[in-house]
């Protein structure tokens, strides 16, 4: 078994964390106060390719691996959460119905429009539905060869700054899981307006906003899959993402390690550096053995998607490990640095805020514990065997 990376999945994580490093980390502290990234940041990632990570070779793109599209969004993670989130959601939680449903014409229209420079957005929780994909309001009523929408999107992140949105609504909420729809929909859409833009606590320099549909017509061939064909695809894509939250939280939990490992190197008290002192120490091997488990799970669940194997269950340890590992690392990370990580002279506070999320959206730590644990109920436990 060999746990190294290929020479071009070594490329790309490099290139990421350069990236990371030079044009991300400099300026991350003013985007975090601003609660937005410049555009030119945005155009910067385009222009080398991260903004289209999730595009697939046939149809223009790379053709990464899902390997190479997590080491990229724990390497810009690492640098700020909040941008690794705006690459997440845009080329892989948005653009993963596409690839889980979509047909051939779709799939050139979306990634057609996502090669010249669209953000995109994924719009599926409302301000009454969040973990119940199936207490969705937003509507769909099918007029001659087109569909209508209404309704108000929640917590979307990139609404402010995308251009295209996969948007799941509901024929009708007595149809249960039969009535769920995925559409394709762009911005220009008349009927369609970006709404109350959340002041939130962490990843602020990404875009989360209300997306409301008001008599939206959407083109009868902008449907992904059948009509009230939605779960299947949603469940897919929720899969498919969560491997990827599980890099972005361990980017955070990864940053905590290097930021507590420099200052308690740097720190003196009693006359010597505080990494010198077992307590710090016995924090530091916790910290560091958190991060690299998390990497360990979101490597393997990326690798059984690669293969084709079963990884679902995988996925959701993953995400639900990582998440919690980086707020536990953010938290002693705050300890070690003492009353200097409370304040935001350091960076320590912002990883704090910033993990926070990484438990909760993409499916709770709860809901990932209710995964894994009917999972066990009905399978048990086979490390080796696992769906």
């Amino acid at each position: 078994m060999d746990f190294r990376l290929t020479e071009e999945q070594e490329m790309i994580r490099q290139m990421a964390a350069d990236f990371a490093a030079n044009e991300i980390v400099p300026y991350c502290i003013e985007w975090d106060k601003a609660d937005e990234v410049p555009m030119e940041t945005i155009k910067k990632m385009q222009e080398l390719g991260l903004m289209t990570i999730g595009v697939p070779a046939e149809y223009g793109g790379d053709g990464l691996d899902n390997v190479s599209k997590c080491l990229v969004c724990e390497e810009i993670s690492k640098g700020d959460a909040g941008l690794g989130t705006t690459i997440a959601a845009s080329t892989l939680l948005a653009s993963d119905p596409i690839i889980v449903g979509a047909n051939d014409e779709q799939k050139k229209w979306w990634y057609g429009r996502q090669l010249e420079g669209a953000v995109c957005a994924f719009c599926l929780t409302e301000p009454g539905a969040g973990s119940d994909a199936l207490g969705l309001s937003t509507k769909c009523v099918k007029d001659g060869n087109d569909y209508i929408l209404n309704g108000t999107k929640q917590f979307i992140t990139n609404g402010g700054i995308a251009q295209q949105f996969t948007v799941f609504a509901t024929l009708d909420k007595k149809l249960g899981n039969k009535g769920l729809c995925c559409f394709m929909v762009d911005k220009e859409t008349p009927g369609l307006t970006i709404g109350n833009k959340e002041d939130k606590l962490g990843i602020r320099s990404s875009s989360t906003t209300q997306v409301i549909f008001e008599d939206v017509r959407v083109p009868g061939w902008m449907m992904i899959g059948k009509e009230g064909g939605g779960l299947p695809i949603l469940m897919e894509t929720l899969d498919l993402s969560r491997t990827a939250i599980a890099a972005l939280a361990t980017g955070i939990a990864t940053a905590c390690v290097e930021a507590s490992l420099n200052y308690a190197n740097e720190r003196q008290q009693f006359g010597k550096p505080i990494g010198t002192f077992q307590a710090i120490q016995f924090k530091l091997a916790d910290m560091a053995v958190r991060a690299e488990a998390s990497r360990l799970l979101y490597l393997k669940a990326a690798y059984l998607q690669d293969i084709g194997a079963p990884y679902k269950t995988v996925s959701s340890m993953a995400k639900l490990y990582a998440g919690d590992s980086a707020m536990i690392n953010a938290i002693e990370a705050v300890q070690i640095f003492g009353g200097y990580g409370y304040t935001k002279e350091y960076p320590v506070e912002k990883y704090m805020r910033d993990a926070k999320i990484m438990q909760i959206f993409e499916g709770t730590a709860e809901v990932q514990r209710m995964v894994i644990g009917k999972y066990l109920s009905k399978n048990g436990y086979n490390p080796f065997v696992m769906e």
